[in-house]
């Protein structure tokens, strides 16, 4: 069986010290912010607190996928050592980095045409994609093929459910994704948007809850209602937060009492630099294995 190699972007969401331990590589988005550009490497030229301290302090910063150069630059070494490469991507659905993979693919088959490129598109983002990677990986340790991978993948990646909340609507008026009326409003009567991904990868908002303590709940019912086997879902559990750690560990808590056959602890990671340019502070995402996610 050819030997190949399970790729994803920085956007997946997990921590560098766990890609590194299952041996998944990763290329890197890019982010500018107060003049600078960084790599999104998982917290490693600017850690995590330091880049949520300066979004607080009034840091805009701006996000640029991964183009066609820069996918051939990553995935040509694999090639060149005799590997096929199964990358999956960051959702179409927010960002045009899938057709990039896709591009860089084409133009590599026909350079190495013994070899293989698989380019697959998540429809996920943050831990939710970092998930569906996580996945493939523990069945590529138990020896499945790179094209059964990929059908599961495939059969699979609109299985995992993401939901997000925030309880800090700054970032989301700053760069225009909701009104600054909207924002008042919702300061004042402390909303907080509960969203999801839809079946296209896109984030999508589903109700507007009064209160953190209600929003927390509110989002562990999400997965009482659409998690695989109810409260005797016995998958891995996924969370990430952008600088409200607590926020994250209250949901992590609920979910680990009321489900008690989960897949080891609850993983509670950081939103990356990329994603978390576009969220801010005071978000938290959950993310499980579910019924088929729909528009």
């Amino acid at each position: 069986m050819p030997d190949f190699v399970i790729t994803c972007c920085s956007t997946a969401d997990l921590p560098l010290e766990h890609l590194q331990k299952r041996n998944i590589p990763f290329v890197c988005f890019h982010f500018t912010m107060n003049g600078r550009e960084y790599p999104d490497d998982l917290g490693q030229t600017i850690s995590f607190d330091d880049f949520y301290a300066q979004i607080a302090a009034g840091a805009m910063p701006t996000t640029s996928q991964v183009n066609v150069n820069q996918f051939i630059d990553f995935f040509e070494p694999f090639l060149k050592q005799g590997k096929d490469i199964l990358h999956i991507s960051l959702s179409s659905g927010i960002s045009g980095t899938y057709n990039s993979a896709v591009l860089a693919r084409e133009q590599l088959t026909q350079k190495y045409p013994e070899r293989k490129i698989t380019t697959i598109d998540s429809r996920g983002a943050s831990s939710g994609y970092g998930l569906l990677v996580d996945s493939a990986v523990d069945m590529k340790d138990t020896g499945a093929s790179m094209d059964e991978i990929h059908q599961w993948v495939e059969e699979n990646k609109l299985k995992i459910h993401h939901w997000f909340f925030s309880t800090d609507l700054t970032h989301y008026k700053r760069g225009g994704r909701i009104s600054a009326a909207s924002a008042v409003v919702g300061g004042l009567l402390n909303i907080c948007p509960l969203m999801n991904m839809d079946n296209l990868g896109r984030l999508i908002p589903r109700e507007k809850i009064r209160g953190k303590k209600q929003v927390i709940r509110a989002i562990v019912e999400k997965m009482e209602q659409h998690a695989q086997g109810g409260l005797d879902y016995s998958g891995k559990c996924f969370i990430s937060n952008s600088a409200c750690y607590e926020d994250a560990r209250a949901v992590a808590d609920m979910i680990e009492e009321k489900f008690p056959h989960l897949n080891g602890k609850v993983m509670i990671n950081s939103v990356g630099t990329v994603i978390g340019s576009h969220t801010g502070p005071g978000t938290v995402a959950l993310f499980f294995f579910g019924d088929e996610r729909v528009k």
